[in-house]
């Protein structure tokens, strides 16, 4: 059995599709509502709540392998559970900026998550990813008013990954040997900047999209208001603020792990244009 958390997310849902399509299951996934879940139809649907411990022991009651997001709950507590419930094998999906940016607050909790991983007995293989291309849906209530797109540092090119690949690497290490005790550095196939992203969504769905440069000032007074100042300061410093080689640096870990290349950011565009439109 193996559970895979976040079941109607990017990653999960694209996860549970892969694991259903190679034939691996007993599969079961983890999510709020699981009414509203769209599953395939041999994946049991599992609804629970992380804040909730008691939650978690029906879900993971006879679990072999867990895919887990970092920080999404309480993760000792979730650890601690999946330990006693008898699970052999956690795919756990950190950060890059465990090791470009460990100075911020972010990285160091990750981090923190990865060492409880590592030191609870179970084997473990720790998936550490760059910027997520659907970290682009901020922009899609703007592009549909037909809005520009504001956003700082136009022109820094990142290695952001399509979710879809984070998913076909966890896929193989639930499903092929040879992945446990590894950590894998993933980015996507090539720099993209964030004016880039823009015109390929604009090509996507068949129209002109302006975009802004703003300063960084006026791009934390926004997200300050929604996630906090620590966070805001995160966000911009990993995005641009305070890039570094390892940052910028493309790996060809997707393609070494699962014998496909990275999908480009053109890709996630193109899949998701009905979003913008």
């Amino acid at each position: 059995m193996i559970l895979v958390t976040g079941a109607t997310g990017n990653m999960g849902s694209a996860l549970l599709r892969e694991l259903h399509a190679c034939g691996a299951g007993p599969l079961r996934g983890f999510t709020r509502d699981a009414s509203r879940a769209a599953l395939p139809a041999e994946v049991e649907a599992v609804e629970g709540d992380f804040a909730v411990r008691e939650s978690l022991k029906p879900a993971l009651g006879g679990v072999r392998s867990l895919f887990l997001l970092s920080r999404v709950g309480p993760d000792a507590d979730i650890l601690a559970v999946a330990r006693r419930a008898g699970v052999e094998h956690v795919v756990l999906v950190s950060s890059i900026t465990v090791q470009t940016h460990p100075h911020l607050g972010p990285a160091d909790e990750n981090l923190a998550v990865e060492r409880l991983l590592k030191d609870s007995g179970m084997a473990w293989t720790v998936l550490r990813p760059t910027q997520f291309a659907s970290n682009a849906l901020m922009w899609a209530a703007s592009i549909r008013h037909r809005e520009a797109v504001r956003a700082p540092y136009a022109d820094t090119g990142l290695p952001t990954i399509h979710p879809a690949d984070i998913a076909s690497v966890a896929r193989v290490a639930l499903t092929e040997p040879g992945h446990q005790g590894r950590t894998y550095v993933l980015t996507g196939p090539e720099p993209v900047t964030a004016r880039q992203q823009v015109e390929a969504i604009a090509a996507a769905i068949g129209r002109e999209v302006p975009f802004i440069e703003i300063s960084r000032q006026e791009a934390r007074a926004h997200m300050a208001g929604v996630f906090g100042d620590e966070a805001a300061d995160a966000v911009l410093d990993v995005t641009g603020g305070d890039v570094n080689d390892e940052l910028l640096s493309v790996r060809d870990t997707v393609s070494q792990v699962t014998g496909s290349p990275g999908r480009p950011f053109r890709q996630w565009a193109a899949e998701n244009a009905e979003i913008f439109r």
